[in-house]
């Protein structure tokens, strides 16, 4: 098992990528020590008090620091010709894309001193979250040391704009996924060759942490949740719109927004416009411990994704993961991956996107109905147990990492994981 790995994310720590800092969390409990390395040295409001640790020995830098200009002249005089080709290859990849190539020249400079820094301390691979800048960061320091690389591809970072993906791909050791649909699509775009570099490694959440055990009783209010950040891709406004139709029928509820963004101006003139600021509130960011605690008093857990205007869309999110860990019935969208995780009638409710009607049938069904609340309930968390479960993922991720998978791409881990499927110890690559 290699003792160091190297992560490269765009900000860290994110409130709404908690997913990362889990993932890391658990690695190092599997004895992994991870360097984290963001492209953006970032402060957010609000953080979650178990990045702490990990924030104090992160390595934040900044274009215009002395540091990243030494590593520049080190590169220059050390591997002139690896240097003017990773500068060469980084930007006739991104020619087609005008944000990625303005990107691109902030990024091959922070690569090249964090390509010195992985020298020092010997990593021997890398890890990009997200398949657009970090990976193109993970791109020019294989050029300028050798160093492997792989890649967890998300969501947008592969719907929207694909500037170098192909390229990015075909250098990396593996590429993990987080849905069979991304897989898919991958597959289709870039052919079988590629199919065998990708293994499929669901996000997941603690279980042990995350369990009903903290659920309140239920009072005759209906109380309505929806974690996620306030972005068009979430739909939101279609939630305000179902509760505004609620209120008129008559049901006494309280619907709470957690998270925030860029549409929280349109929400709040939304919520006002129908008459909803009794009923509807916006709560911004949550730590991890607030989010459990209205998990625990919530009826109901709504996402109600769509894709935005400029491609955005889903992959399978965390926060309907956490509910269901709870046995929150979850109403969502059938949209990208979500199936995979929400089977209707099954583990959820799925309603066509921006479809306002069969959200508020929905919300009507689970209201009266305290049988299917229970079913889907208790059905989500074994669900999750089995299959969005944040340590076996993990495992799934150490097992990838170790030597060999790292010499020989992810074919062999998805054969090996078809084996531990047959032997009855969980199918982790399509977990």
């Amino acid at each position: 098992m290699q003792k160091r790995v190297a992560y490269l994310v765009s900000r860290f720590p994110k409130i709404s990528e908690t997913f990362i800092l889990n993932e890391i969390i658990e690695l190092e409990k599997l004895g992994v020590a991870v360097e984290i390395f963001p492209l953006i040295q970032h402060q957010e409001p609000v953080r979650h008090p178990e990045a702490d640790a990990l924030v104090a020995r992160a390595h934040y830098t900044n274009l215009f620091s002395g540091a990243v200009l030494s590593a520049q002249f080190y590169w220059l005089r050390s591997s002139p010709i690896a240097y003017l080709k990773a500068w060469h290859q980084a930007i006739r990849g991104n020619l087609t894309s005008p944000k990625f190539l303005g990107r691109a020249f902030v990024i091959i400079p922070l690569a090249a001193y964090f390509a010195q820094v992985m020298q020092k301390l010997q990593i021997k691979h890398v890890h990009a979250h997200w398949a657009t800048h970090p990976a193109l960061a993970a791109y020019v320091i294989k050029i300028l040391t050798g160093i492997s690389y792989s890649i967890t591809a998300h969501a947008h970072d592969i719907y929207v704009d694909r500037t170098m993906l192909a390229e990015k791909i075909r250098d990396a050791n593996f590429v993990v996924t987080i849905s069979e649909f991304n897989k898919r699509l991958l597959t289709e775009l870039y052919g079988k060759d590629t199919e065998n570099k990708i293994a499929v490694i669901r996000c997941g959440v603690d279980t042990d942490v995350l369990n009903a055990s903290e659920r309140s009783a239920r009072t005759q209010l209906f109380r309505i949740l929806c974690i996620g950040s306030l972005e068009e891709r979430k739909g939101q406004r279609y939630l305000v719109a179902a509760c505004a139709k609620l209120k008129k029928s008559g049901i006494r509820f309280e619907c709470l927004l957690a998270g925030d963004g860029d549409q929280r101006g349109r929400l709040l003139g939304q919520i006002r416009e129908q008459g909803l600021r009794n009923e509807v509130r916006l709560l911004g960011w949550q730590t991890a411990n607030q989010v459990r605690a209205l998990l625990a008093q919530a009826d109901v857990m709504v996402l109600p994704s769509t894709s935005s205007s400029n491609g955005k869309t889903e992959g399978i999110p965390v926060a309907l993961m956490e509910a269901m860990s709870m046995r929150v019935p979850v109403i969502a969208t059938n949209i990208s991956g979500i199936p995979e995780l929400v089977q209707d009638r099954e583990t959820g409710l799925l309603v066509p996107d921006r479809d306002v009607e069969s959200l508020v049938t929905a919300l009507k069904q689970l209201h009266v109905d305290e049988q299917l609340r229970a079913n889907l309930g208790n059905n989500a968390r074994l669900r999750i147990q089995l299959d969005f479960n944040l340590q076996k993922n993990v495992l799934s991720l150490y097992r990838l990492f170790s030597p060999e998978s790292v010499a020989t791409s992810a074919e062999a881990y998805n054969t090996g994981s078809a084996a531990r499927q047959t032997r009855g110890e969980g199918n982790y690559a399509s977990c």
